[in-house]
């Protein structure tokens, strides 16, 4: 939809989490189909304020005639960093994918800096904010190792995204294994960032670069029969709504049309007959944070669907707040005041669930989360792993 079917309902407003907690931000409807109304195309940009828009996408969840106010800021965000000097910050974030591909490779070096005093406030003076420790980098990233695992009927192509590659390959092998556990031919072809870093930074052209990469790699499996499956809820909107939409590349319909959430396809075979897995028990209260971006996919919470099976799992789904963090957005230092506030109002319910871990299908949630709250952080896939093995152990 175009902004000219914004009714000025302000329901995008209630629903964003900036404007909640910071007055310098207009909110969606004014950032987006409102200023979109003045915006003059051979015009410079001056609305700096657009880049306080984390791209959470609840306004165009909430918004009841499908205008999507989001990718309006998003192009709106696009063309102030194509007008203006792009501050550090933003430019390393763009090239996050470079910047994993040699963090992995010097991961002992790179963690010892990384963690000096020196090195963060480099990192200041840089724009970059340090109020929670980076991600550790990983050597034996999932880029190594072997490419196809398992054999069976039902093939799928695992499209793992940075986080799990370079910083927790561990649990990106976990999601791996479990693929295979359920009787598939999984594959892991070579791939680059999905292009939203680059993208939310203000870089398009590097964004479909990446995304062109991408979708020749999965269109060729996806011809062959492949499904493709996601280990980030970030990844897997970008794949579903960017690849076809504002990055516009060739077979980006067909790699949406084809992208499965990993909890997601689980239940899928699961309703078609394909599987019958059993479930063990898990005796665990768990605090299951709903990323943002998997509420913008628009396939419900499938990992609850699951956790559900699961005996003696109890569960409290907490969808009401963002983590704040959003990507790379809460490590720059001009947003850290933003990323806490809304991150804490998170954190606080997480503490008040009174759950033992916390979980969420976003590796930026789990980070952030995590941080503020003192919980352990596990991915979903984590404990549907922990729950078939003792289903396995006790058949």
């Amino acid at each position: 939809m175009k902004f000219e079917h914004c009714i000025r309902c302000t329901i995008c407003v209630e629903n964003c989490p900036v404007f909640r907690v910071n007055p310098a931000f207009p909110g969606p409807k004014q950032s987006g189909p409102d200023a979109q109304r003045f915006r003059m195309d051979g015009e410079k940009s001056v609305d700096q304020w657009v880049q306080l828009c984390s791209q959470c996408k609840r306004c165009e969840i909430a918004c009841p005639y499908g205008v999507d106010p989001a990718e309006i800021i998003l192009k709106a965000q696009i063309k102030y960093a194509g007008e203006h000097m792009r501050s550090p910050a933003n430019y390393l974030f763009a090239n996050n994918y470079y910047l994993g591909t040699l963090g992995s490779l010097a991961s002992p070096i790179a963690n010892r800096i990384a963690a000096t005093e020196f090195a963060k406030r480099t990192f200041n003076l840089m724009g970059i904010s340090t109020y929670m420790p980076f991600p550790r980098f990983n050597l034996m990233s999932m880029n190594k190792g072997r490419r196809k695992l398992g054999k069976g009927v039902r093939k799928v192509v695992f499209f793992y995204g940075c986080f799990l590659n370079f910083n927790r390959p561990d649990v990106g092998r976990t999601i791996r294994e479990l693929l295979v556990s359920l009787g598939l031919e999984v594959v892991l072809p070579h791939q680059v960032c999905c292009g939203l870093p680059a993208l939310g930074n203000g870089d398009l052209e590097l964004a479909r670069r990446f995304a062109t990469r991408n979708a020749s790699i999965l269109v060729e499996y996806i011809n062959k029969g492949y499904d493709v499956i996601y280990g980030c809820t970030s990844c897997g909107l970008t794949l579903a709504h960017d690849y076809p939409g504002i990055l516009n590349v060739q077979g980006g319909k067909k790699v949406a049309e084809n992208s499965y959430n990993v909890s997601e396809y689980i239940l899928k075979l699961i309703d078609e007959g394909a599987i019958n897995p059993t479930f063990g028990p898990v005796d665990m209260r768990v605090a299951y944070h709903i990323p943002c971006h998997l509420r913008a996919i628009g396939i419900g919470y499938p990992a609850a669907r699951i956790f559900a099976k699961i005996p003696g799992l109890a569960y409290d789904i907490l969808d009401d707040h963002c983590c704040g963090l959003s990507g790379s957005y809460g490590f720059k230092r001009k947003n850290q005041a933003t990323a806490l506030a809304i991150g804490n109002q998170a954190a606080a319910l997480i503490k008040e669930s009174g759950a033992q871990v916390l979980a969420s299908d976003c590796g930026a949630c789990r980070m952030q989360l995590a941080h503020l709250s003192g919980l352990t952080a596990l991915e979903p896939s984590e404990i549907i792993t922990a729950s078939l093995r003792k289903g396995a152990s006790s058949a």
